[in-house]
């Protein structure tokens, strides 16, 4: 079984107000695991190789193999778990950890509105080279996540999502920073002002500004007219007052560039906006090295970079 990673996109054709909206989330729903199977197998196409991945049925936790069926051996950890959001559902989240790094930062992703965890987990993983460690998970209804894609359900999942991070003992002791892409973009600035007393910072990268303004985007003022506005990260921006750092790239096709700017502009200090080029929500491919500093900067009551952190023997 194939699938085809995507990270956002967005219908040309609407009809109703319902299909509106309910064009923010697109996730890849796996089949049900069968009763007694004790792994279950993904192909998934990757830049060099087509790699098999075989999940656990109780953990969930993957073993990457290279179409040889060898183990393919990364310079992270990945640790799957199962947590329960205040959607009722149970979540599938990984949290991933560098060979030869004591992290010293820890970042809550938040991925875009297609996909699941094995699509987005590789859009965050540059950052692991700079002092990061790094939890992902899928909304409900996404991957192995129980329940149903719905725009409140990802709101209730994101704040679980953090409450349960908050909950380990290897997350304590580190700085937190919710990092969001594309419509986890957009949710991060609404978690991060409804629970900025429980994070260190925010990042937003590629976002869009509202609902109403991507559905405008897509089909004008029926869009506009048509969605709901059930949260939006316009409005809490505006109530944010810790650091943040918007990333936008002026090539983004998906989200435009503007969007990025009016979520910036209505921000508080301290903040930072990063222009970038590339593609949609690219940015740790390809900026990993500055985009890490600058919440390193961001993070630093002097605008002064923090020790880099410690390499293990």
């Amino acid at each position: 079984m194939k699938y085809k990673i995507l990270l956002l996109s967005l219908p040309i054709s609407i009809f109703s107000a319902c299909s509106f909206n309910s064009m923010y989330l697109q996730p890849t729903e796996l089949p049900e695991i069968p009763p007694g199977k004790e792994k279950v197998s993904i192909t998934t196409k990757t830049k060099n190789d087509t790699t098999l991945v075989e999940f656990n049925t109780k953990t969930l936790q993957p073993t990457f193999l290279k179409s040889n069926k060898d183990t393919i051996n990364f310079d992270f950890t990945i640790e799957s778990v199962v947590f329960k959001s205040t959607s009722g559902n149970n979540l599938n989240g990984w949290l991933i950890k560098p060979k030869n790094l004591t992290p010293t930062i820890t970042i809550l992703h938040f991925h875009g509105n297609a996909g699941f965890i094995l699509s987005q987990y590789q859009a965050i993983t540059p950052l692991l080279n700079y002092g990061f460690q790094a939890f992902v998970f899928d909304y409900s209804g996404f991957g192995f996540s129980a329940g149903e894609a719905t725009r409140n359900n990802v709101l209730l999942d994101g704040n679980s999502a953090l409450t349960y991070l908050k909950s380990r003992e290897d997350v304590k002791g580190t700085k937190l920073v919710i990092y969001g892409q594309s419509l986890g973009g957009h949710l991060a600035a609404v978690v991060a002002q409804q629970r900025q007393d429980d994070i260190d910072a925010l990042v937003i990268e590629g976002a869009f500004s509202s609902h109403k303004d991507i559905a405008s985007k897509t089909a004008g003022i029926f869009g506009r007219i048509l969605v709901s506005e059930k949260y939006s990260a316009f409005k809490s921006i505006q109530e944010y007052k810790k650091p943040v750092l918007v990333i936008h790239s002026t090539e983004d096709e998906i989200i435009p560039f503007k969007m990025g700017q009016k979520i910036f502009e209505n921000a508080n200090a301290p903040k930072e906006f990063y222009e970038i080029k590339k593609c949609h929500i690219c940015g740790p491919e390809f900026y990993a090295d500055s985009i890490s500093q600058k919440i390193i900067n961001l993070l630093s009551d002097k605008g002064q970079a923090l020790p880099r952190a410690e390499r293990k023997c």
